[in-house]
């Protein structure tokens, strides 16, 4: 946590044109310098004190601009009251501008939605935390598979070998909306796959579209002693494959029945559900000695949500709105990777 503080250097004059000018913000957030917007003029301070305490507010996107930096406090000021801004230990090191600033909330029942507005209106990332597990600590980081690690449905893109494609992403959207129960969603959708060779879904596991950052998110996470898993109510067939290829420690997810090289359209008894991610959390966590403030799930559906509860910090990512809302922070625009912006540093 960040709170930066020190003495009024100048004030920080800026032009239409610097406004919206990228370069120039990073220029102007020079080292060990900090920027605070008041009575709508920016001041710059010089960083003399740096205290780890405190709530948070992070904001990032690839080229952020000061236009972008206003429209955010604008937008946010009958909610919080907003400290200075510094730059995030991480900036410009992945590619994304990030500043991040001490916080003070002032009406948390209204933050959530206003957090949204302003995302979706500046095209940019932004979220407020009262905790921050650590970066240069062991942790656990526990992600869902489909629309997450990878940007498609799996259990879609069998029902399309089936001929069933659009009956079952159908009821997979309205799953993942929360609108139905899992398992018996799961189920219904299974049984749709039916008489599809296992061969073939070794088609779909060969071109998997990996979810742009995740690969530099295990990386740099791995590099800090890290545990990193999937919980995904997909399959074994796939979830297995992306943990060795990433090098992941654990999957965990459901398994599809096969009788001489053929769906059957049945799903193992033990299925993958809401309750069996969260339970993930708190037994891996066990498992390798991960404090529990050191704990984070990240996802894109609504059978999430418990695991994102269980976690010390929940991610959704490019998730559905249900998942948004209720999610510690939300990365909307950028990629995985960014899941590290919103970890202390």
């Amino acid at each position: 946590m960040l709170t930066v503080t020190g003495s009024i250097v100048a004030a920080l004059p800026i032009s239409q044109f610097q406004r919206f000018a990228h370069q120039f913000l990073l220029e102007s957030f020079q080292t060990r310098s900090a920027l605070v917007f008041k009575a709508g003029q920016w001041e710059k301070q010089s960083a003399l004190d740096v205290e780890e305490s405190g709530t948070v507010l992070t904001v990032f996107a690839q080229s952020l601009n000061f236009h972008q930096l206003e429209g955010m406090i604008t937008g946010l000021a009958d909610t919080v009251t907003l400290g200075s801004f510094s730059r995030h230990p991480l900036c410009n090191i992945y590619g994304d501008t990030v500043l991040r600033a001490h916080v003070e909330v002032n009406d948390a029942d209204r933050l959530k939605e206003r957090l949204v507005a302003v995302s979706q209106a500046f095209h940019i990332e932004v979220g407020v935390q009262h905790h921050q597990p650590k970066l240069a600590e062991p942790g656990l980081l526990v992600m869902d598979m489909d629309s997450t690690v990878i940007q498609i449905e799996c259990i879609d893109e069998i029902a399309v070998l089936a001929g069933r494609g659009d009956e079952v992403a159908k009821v997979t959207a309205k799953a993942m909306r929360g609108e139905l129960d899992f398992n018996q969603s799961l189920i219904t959708r299974v049984a749709c796959l039916k008489g599809v060779e296992l061969a073939k879904l070794e088609q779909i596991r060969d071109s998997l579209p990996l979810t742009p950052g995740i690969q530099l998110l295990v990386k740099e996470l791995k590099m800090r002693n890290w545990r990193l898993a999937i919980a995904s109510g997909g399959f074994t067939f796939f979830a297995d494959y992306l943990c060795q290829r990433l090098g992941l420690d654990d999957a965990i997810s459901n398994t599809l029945a096969v009788e001489n090289g053929v769906l059957t359209g049945h799903v193992g008894e033990a299925i993958v559900n809401a309750q069996v991610k969260a339970q993930a959390i708190t037994e891996l966590a066990e498992q390798y000695a991960i404090e529990p403030a050191q704990t984070i799930a990240a996802g894109d559906g609504a059978n999430d949500l418990l695991m994102m509860d269980a976690a010390a910090l929940g991610v959704a990512c490019h998730a559905k709105p249900v998942v948004n809302d209720k999610a510690d922070v939300a990365i909307r625009h950028t990629g995985l990777h960014s899941l590290l912006y919103f970890l202390e540093v």
